[in-house]
């Protein structure tokens, strides 16, 4: 028996790519899963071909139906938070309305599901949150406004609640993944370096799921890359600009 084996798992933002890849693969370790994304029909589609899972829209942006979602749903076992939004923009391209719309998808939108559902987790005195990050939230990056500070901002968010949490009962952690093979990741122009598939990330996050360490970092190569650029001096990395 798997350690998901007849509980339920909330996965945010399930209708493609790492959602949907992740909750396939929950599916088959024997979870009961409950799909949300804004594409109804889409939802549908990947819950027939599930056993034991339901498809509830919601669109995180709008509280009023985060509120209701959530009420309707109950207390879970765990939660997935893998809503994300996504448009390569330089400083000099300014777009304020889609800098805009990735914030409130990639981090509101997390405190927004997060503020209904943790109370309830606390008072259960049980519950697993991951939230889905990125290595892009680690640096200010080239052509990332919008992304790169909202996914910096949800990690600041999971280390704090990993401190306030301690002791409740519940478990919260971070995954942040490289370039994956999406609808998304298309948009970009440059070469990815070890870009993956969902699947393959899907089985890193399913991995880092069921153990309790807080930060689970991948592909491990490239994030050893992203994160020793904390120790070079910024005129290194500036250098020229």
């Amino acid at each position: 028996m798997s350690s998901f084996e007849g509980k339920t798992y909330w996965i945010i933002g399930a209708s493609e790519g790492l959602g949907r890849a992740l909750a396939r693969s929950l599916a088959h370790r024997g979870a009961h899963l409950i799909l949300s994304a804004r594409n109804a029909d889409r939802l549908s589609e990947i819950c027939a071909a599930l056993p034991n899972a339901r498809p509830v829209p919601l669109d995180v942006t709008d509280l009023d139906s985060v509120s209701r979602t959530a009420a309707e749903i109950g207390v879970v076992d765990g939660l997935v938070y893998n809503a994300g939004a996504y448009e390569p923009m330089r400083t000099a391209d300014w777009n304020t309305k889609a800098a805009l719309a990735m914030n409130d998808v990639n981090f509101s939108g997390a405190l927004r599901v997060l503020g209904e559902t943790v109370p309830d987790l606390v008072r259960a005195g049980r519950g697993d949150i991951t939230l889905i990050g990125s290595l892009a939230g680690y640096h200010g990056l080239p052509a990332a406004i919008g992304y790169g500070a909202s996914k910096a901002a949800l990690i600041s968010l999971a280390e704090t609640m990993r401190h306030d949490l301690a002791g409740t009962g519940v478990t919260v952690r971070i995954v942040n993944p490289g370039f994956i093979k999406t609808r998304l990741t298309e948009k970009n122009s440059f070469k990815m370096p070890m870009l993956m598939t969902s699947e393959e990330a899907a089985e890193r996050v399913v991995k880092a799921m069921s153990r309790r360490r807080f930060r689970t970092d991948f592909p491990v190569p490239f994030s050893w890359l992203v994160r020793v650029i904390d120790y070079l001096p910024d005129v290194l990395i500036y250098r020229g600009r």
